[in-house]
């Protein structure tokens, strides 16, 4: 039986029908026919009911395809786990991590842990704060790093790092080495939801002290950054991540007068903890420590 059949069947099985079929593997529609025709003989049964153009499962269709997806999600798998030891590695630890985290403080943290865990394939998924609660408890990672505490009652989460939010501006007048914050919140726009967790207090806050305030929602902190730099706008960001931005006074701080300002959280989250597991996690709180 061939793997490549088991997944045309697959991809088939979904749009019940062969020319969505084809142009989601990139076949034709007789190489699509052919696998089915192939597979059926293979089993000895008929998946699919033919009428025209139009094909359905039949009732043995719908009794295989269950089988069919565990045997292609262990054929991956397999292919997967070889693969890594080829490489080397002979333990895995697969982490969901928020783009502010996995831009700021993840990548150094990520080679230190790397070189003194040579044997741990590490594999880094990056998605949005609130979507990574639900990726650890459908068991899809190992661990998550996230600015947001999570809703899930199945997951297990800790804080392992808090930080200032700082106002920051562009350095466009190099001989300007400090802004008023009332001046600043006057001349440029304040660009706003680009963290997930603390912007609708903070930015209540700030329209009941300047209530003239123009603002600009940008939903990413690379992006914010990039802004602030060509002079669009200022915003209220974690220190981690204007840290090297400032240093490089490509960005400049601001100091706040009236705005009370929030601090970032940083949460673990982990369904089960494994000893790969355990052993980020001990080694986050050593490298957060130093930060």
């Amino acid at each position: 039986m061939d793997i490549k059949w088991i997944k045309t069947f697959i991809v088939a099985a979904k749009y019940e029908n062969f020319r969505k079929t084809s142009e989601e593997l990139f076949l034709t529609q007789p190489a699509i026919t052919k696998h089915i025709r192939r597979l059926e003989e293979n089993l000895n049964i008929q998946l699919f009911e033919r009428s025209g153009k139009k094909i359905v499962l039949t009732s043995a269709g719908h009794h295989f395809l269950p089988h069919a997806r565990e045997i292609i999600t262990a054929y991956e798998q397999g292919l997967d786990e070889f693969e890594s030891w080829k490489q080397g590695y002979n333990r895995r630890l697969v982490i969901a991590a928020a783009p502010q985290i996995a831009s700021s403080i993840l990548p150094s943290i990520l080679r230190s842990f790397i070189d003194k865990n040579p044997d741990i394939e590490v594999l880094i998924n990056v998605l949005k704060s609130y979507e990574i609660g639900e990726e650890i408890g459908a068991g899809r990672a190992d661990l998550g790093l996230t600015r947001v505490k999570p809703i899930q009652t199945n997951i297990n989460y800790r804080i392992v790092h808090e930080e200032p939010v700082i106002l920051v501006g562009p350095n466009l007048n190099e001989k300007e080495n400090t802004f008023e914050e009332q001046k600043i919140l006057q001349k440029y726009r304040l660009i706003t939801y680009n963290h997930p967790d603390y912007w609708d207090n903070l930015l209540n806050d700030i329209k009941r002290n300047y209530p003239t305030v123009r603002t600009m929602k940008v939903n990413q902190i690379e992006i914010t950054k990039r802004f602030i730099e060509h002079g669009l706008g200022i915003s209220y960001l974690p220190f981690t991540m204007v840290r090297e931005e400032i240093r490089m006074k490509k960005l400049l701080e601001v100091k706040s007068d009236k705005i009370i300002l929030p601090t970032s959280l940083t949460y673990v989250l982990t369904k089960v903890e494994t000893n790969e597991v355990s052993t980020f996690i001990g080694f986050l709180k050593e490298e957060i420590a130093k930060l």
